[in-house]
């Protein structure tokens, strides 16, 4: 079973500040760093804390009752790039793909659109049904959206499919949903990001579990939007916010983790148009 180790995770978040920072950086950032690893390095390593490896649907199921509970710093970079996607669209029939406890589905409601959500996690489709109780909300997966073609003139995918090894069958079903002339909003965490960090790490039955992540470099999005007939917009790639997780190594050592991670994209964001 995979182990979360602190001292490592805290080694490497200095080592990717340094290396960075190694040519620009001035003499007491780069001081500061290293201070920082010795400390971490005199201390006794802890023992690590076993990971349990979930797929999509467990993860969610496990962290559908505390989802909307904490600040997420990609939905806070996330949220703002799909507003101004949406500015200036007409109303319409929507849909929210991999819509989780609805935050997007709610949205898409506060602007007069006719919604309907889909999310492969029952859990998520309960605390939805709160959020956004006007919406159709259905089970089901991204790969195989339960709904006809042709059937909405939006749809809005976020920040779901790194989860998936590959893309290219979701993004074909979002573009088959959407009628023609019609829009589809995509976000993911950045592929530099997943790269970088990888898992989605959470407290799961009392200790940590993870949904892997996969890293989709751009090239991949824009084979697969081209296969399925769907034409570039608007790309945003909307860095940090430098919010830090609430909870988590980085709080440590807060100045080494926006030194990491500033400046680096966050969020990769697309708004694309069906041909026709």
């Amino acid at each position: 079973m995979p182990e979360y180790r602190d001292q490592a995770l805290l080694l490497g978040l200095q080592g990717l500040a340094l290396l960075r920072g190694a040519i620009d950086g001035t003499d007491g950032f780069i001081a500061a760093r290293t201070h920082e690893m010795r400390e971490v390095l005199a201390e006794p390593e802890p023992p690590g804390k076993p990971v349990a490896d979930l797929d999509v649907s467990m993860g969610y199921a496990s962290l559908a009752a505390a989802y909307d509970s904490e600040p997420d710093a990609f939905i806070q970079v996330e949220e703002p790039v799909v507003r101004a996607f949406t500015d200036g669209l007409p109303t319409g029939t929507a849909l929210d793909a991999a819509c989780g406890t609805g935050r997007h589905a709610a949205a898409l409601l506060a602007r007069g659109h006719d919604v309907t959500g889909v999310d492969q996690s029952a859990e998520m489709l309960d605390r939805a049904r709160a959020k956004a109780p006007k919406a159709r909300l259905l089970q089901g997966d991204l790969t195989a959206l339960p709904l006809p073609g042709d059937t909405v003139d939006l749809a809005v995918c976020g920040l779901a499919l790194s989860h998936l090894p590959d893309i290219v069958p979701a993004i074909r079903e979002l573009a088959r949903v959407t009628r023609p002339g019609g829009r589809v909003i995509i976000t993911d965490v950045h592929p530099t990001m997943t790269a970088l960090r990888g898992t989605f790490l959470f407290r799961h039955d009392d200790r940590l579990g993870r949904i892997r992540n996969h890293a989709h470099p751009v090239s991949s999005y824009l084979a697969a939007f081209a296969a399925a007939g769907l034409d570039v917009e608007q790309c945003a790639e909307p860095e940090s916010n430098g919010t830090l997780p609430p909870h988590g190594y980085e709080r440590r050592y807060p100045d080494a983790a926006r030194a990491a991670w500033a400046g680096l994209p966050f969020v990769l964001a697309w708004r694309l148009r069906v041909r026709g």
